[in-house]
């Protein structure tokens, strides 16, 4: 098993990158790579929960999301091809005085058969920084869009 601490501080506050992380619709890939449309599917979206598969590259899992608590997300993996046992993500948001938001994120696999084993390896050593160029792409990603969202919802009051 294989677990991977991920940081990163942002512009973003929780609740803007919560959004981006619950944003199921098209182009979810435009915010995580590791997310491609074609493998992404809604089982379940209400609340503070949803029940989403999604992958990219053969690779797909079932998750189940919860982000009932405004400062942490946690992802459970429920199914998978290649992750079983305590598999997931866990975001954990701390709200910094000068308008930051501080994103520590905790990444288990655990491989449910050989190639899920040798993969949790592989992302344990080497692997790691490719899930952290994933990571600090979404959050610029989603600090893109908090921005246009902001220029759009400007100019929308400038036109008023």
């Amino acid at each position: 098993m294989s677990t991977i601490h991920l940081h990163r501080t942002t512009t973003a506050t929780p609740e803007q990158y919560v959004a981006g992380l619950t944003d199921f619709g098209p182009g979810r890939s435009t915010l995580f790579g590791n997310s491609a449309d074609a493998y992404l599917k809604v089982h379940h979206h209400g609340g503070w929960q949803a029940d989403v598969t999604e992958g990219s590259g053969g690779i797909w899992e079932r998750l189940h999301y919860n982000w009932s608590d405004p400062n942490r997300l946690v992802l459970t993996t429920t199914d998978s091809n290649v992750w079983g046992g305590a598999s997931g993500h866990t975001y954990t948001f701390t709200r910094q005085p000068n308008g930051t938001t501080d994103i520590d994120v905790v990444v288990t696999r655990d491989g449910k058969n050989l190639s899920g084993g040798l993969l949790g390896f592989v992302l344990g050593t080497i692997g790691r920084r490719v899930l952290e160029r994933a990571f600090e792409n979404s959050v610029k990603a989603i600090e893109a869009r908090n921005k246009t969202e902001r220029l759009v919802a400007g100019n929308s009051s400038i036109a008023a």
